[in-house]
């Protein structure tokens, strides 16, 4: 199977201050990791470019657009909520970003690889479509998925989202669009403190209680995902890769490990290759603790390409 790889330097200019979780070192050590494993070797690798206004404009509002570009920095930092913040580069890399989903997509959808990872920052699923929030500034699955849908013509498109925080801004921009079926699994009671009541027909949200573990997730999957899935039937899957659920990451009580993950990224190509003849992008989304997330990045994504 060809997989795009695809970053964008930029992603290692965007930082929100000292000792923040959200930092430079989380792209850098999976590309680190894929080099030193030979992963890269089998990956299409590809600069992302930056998504256009056009293309931002079909998920998020253009009055945010504009707000957000007022709110650039020259130097120092934007606070933009108590976890949040810009600097002189994040909008630069959240332009690249978006700017990956939506090459993904155009990369699988016309046939010229058969699935891709974006290994880009600042990560996207809690950007609501008038709002950044949750170190997130634009929606990049949300862009990448319209992109789908009303450029290259598709009709039907799913997400899914393990991320362990449940993607608000994904569900606020794609609650409704029933051309879109949005599957996700989260640690209920956890930022962003919603998500158990879904806001529209096409979002399976399945909240797992703290402390689960991957047995609750591998039921989530197998008893709401799957079949929510293949009576949907979608022409692509998008996939929102948080890994933030790990037992080592601290920024959550699930306990997954890398065999939880593991089986997790078997199962997502197992439903795109039973609907979609195995199209599917996947998008970097959390996980905070670095050497967790870069050894879980590296099986997902050599899953992704059949390499184990």
């Amino acid at each position: 199977m060809k997989v795009a790889y695809i970053s964008h330097p930029s992603s290692l200019d965007h930082e929100m201050g000292d000792y923040h979780p959200e930092c430079p070192e989380r792209s850098a050590a999976i590309a680190d990791r894929l080099l030193l494993r030979g992963t890269l070797d089998f990956l299409q690798a590809l600069d992302a470019p930056a998504a256009s206004d056009e293309q931002i404009v079909r998920a998020h509002s253009a009055r945010y657009l504009a707000e957000l570009r007022a709110a650039a920095p020259a130097s120092g930092f934007h606070q933009v909520d108590p976890d949040t913040a810009m600097n002189p580069h994040t909008l630069t890399a959240a332009l690249h970003a978006a700017g990956a989903g939506v090459l993904a997509v155009e990369k699988v959808v016309r046939g010229e690889v058969g699935r891709a990872f974006c290994n880009v920052r600042p990560p996207g699923h809690h950007a609501e479509r008038d709002q950044a929030m949750g170190f997130c500034f634009l929606n990049n699955v949300a862009i990448a998925v319209r992109h789908a849908l009303d450029v290259l013509g598709l009709d039907r498109v799913a997400v899914i989202d393990f991320d362990v925080h449940h993607g608000n801004g994904t569900e606020d921009i794609l609650a409704g669009d029933e051309r879109v079926l949005m599957v996700s699994s989260f640690q209920s009671g956890l930022y962003p403190f919603n998500g158990e009541i879904a806001k529209g027909t096409n979002m399976c949200n399945v909240p797992l209680p703290p402390y689960s573990g991957g047995g609750a997730l591998r039921e989530a999957v197998q008893e709401r995902w799957i079949p929510a899935l293949l009576a949907f039937d979608p022409q692509l899957i998008v996939v929102s890769a948080g890994f933030d659920a790990h037992r080592e990451d601290d920024m959550s009580q699930m306990g997954w490990t890398d065999e939880d993950y593991e089986w997790l990224a078997r199962r997502i190509v197992g439903i795109a290759e039973a609907c979609c003849e195995g199209r599917m992008v996947s998008m970097l989304e959390g996980g905070y603790a670095i050497p967790a997330l870069a050894r879980c990045v590296d099986t997902h994504v050599r899953i992704l390409a059949g390499l184990d």
